[in-house]
């Protein structure tokens, strides 16, 4: 009974949040690109959830989140010029198809990384994402249709305030049922203390190997999103910085807090771009100082994150 009221109130809220954000759209106050932003900053948190799941809950330290947010990104946007997907109800499956691609890799590389710990594991997702972002370069020798490091172009933007808000809702949902359930506990144990939760007789690498496949799934889902909004890929948009940035926003949101990362990924994005609205062309890359700034600020005020403490994780 706890379950499905606690699953209503989340229900009730998101489609209340979706009709405020649907009216101040048709009020024709937002501009396109303030609308682009809002689409984009809910695929971001989708993303960081995914590295949420791994680090936050379980204790991973990935450094090659973005390189799956790619993968899924080039997956659904090739699946979808092959087969001429132009309306959002072919894209759907195709995106589906995306993150189960990701997850795919994240299985293949997800043995042998995972019996690393600490700054070992946290090397070989660096490698991985390096590895990725070769490929990616020199994609155009697999198909021309990828572009390489020319970048892919001519995606159809189908990418809607539905399809971004909705499908994030749904995996927010499903991972907070996750966390809720046996596989959170196993997960929150590893990350507290993994020979303790071993002998208790869980099989840790099965348990953070779960982990790793379903945070790098999201981040497929995510990227799909995400080549279907602005249409160009490239290389660059998906190399370390943007794993560093996946990070932060788990970090500032608090780890193993969902509500927190929330917070965190839509503060992160409407912060990064409204700096760049705000502060005039000639000084816009001094925007770079002030962040870290900030970020120290926040992580003294709140040394563990804006929602940890409230959830208890």
């Amino acid at each position: 009974m706890r379950f499905f009221l606690e699953l209503r109130k989340l229900i009730f809220l998101a489609l209340f949040i979706y009709l405020i954000i649907k009216l101040v759209i048709f009020s024709g106050l937002p501009t396109d690109y303030m609308i682009q932003i809002t689409l984009y900053s809910f695929i971001i948190v989708l993303s960081s959830l995914g590295l949420n799941v791994i680090y936050g809950f379980t204790g991973q330290f990935s450094l090659g989140h973005a390189a799956f947010y790619g993968i899924g990104a080039y997956t659904s946007a090739y699946l979808s010029k092959v087969l001429e997907i132009e309306s959002y109800y072919g894209l759907i499956p195709v995106i589906f198809l995306a993150g189960i691609f990701t997850a795919f890799i994240a299985y293949i590389i997800g043995g042998p990384i995972l019996r690393l710990k600490d700054d070992f594991l946290a090397i070989a997702t660096l490698g991985f994402g390096i590895l990725v972002r070769v490929i990616l370069d020199n994609s155009d020798r697999i198909s021309e249709v990828l572009g390489g490091s020319r970048g892919f172009v001519g995606i159809n933007k189908i990418t809607n305030l539905e399809l971004s808000f909705f499908i994030t809702v749904f995996f927010i949902i499903i991972t907070k049922n996750l966390i809720d359930s046996r596989f959170g506990l196993f997960w929150r144990a590893i990350k507290n203390d993994e020979l303790a939760a071993s002998s208790i007789g869980v099989n840790t690498f099965i348990a953070k190997l779960i982990a790793f496949i379903y945070g790098c799934f999201l981040a497929g889902i995510a990227g799909g999103l995400y080549a279907h909004l602005y249409t160009f890929l490239h290389p660059s948009n998906f190399d370390i910085l943007k794993s560093i940035d996946f990070l932060i926003i788990v970090i500032i949101g608090g780890m193993g807090s969902i509500s927190g990362t929330i917070i965190a990924g839509l503060f992160w994005v409407f912060f990064i771009e409204g700096l760049r609205i705000i502060l005039p062309s000639e000084i816009l890359e001094y925007r770079w100082v002030l962040i870290p700034i900030i970020l120290i600020l926040i992580m003294m005020i709140r040394p563990y994150g804006l929602m940890v403490k409230k959830e208890g994780y």
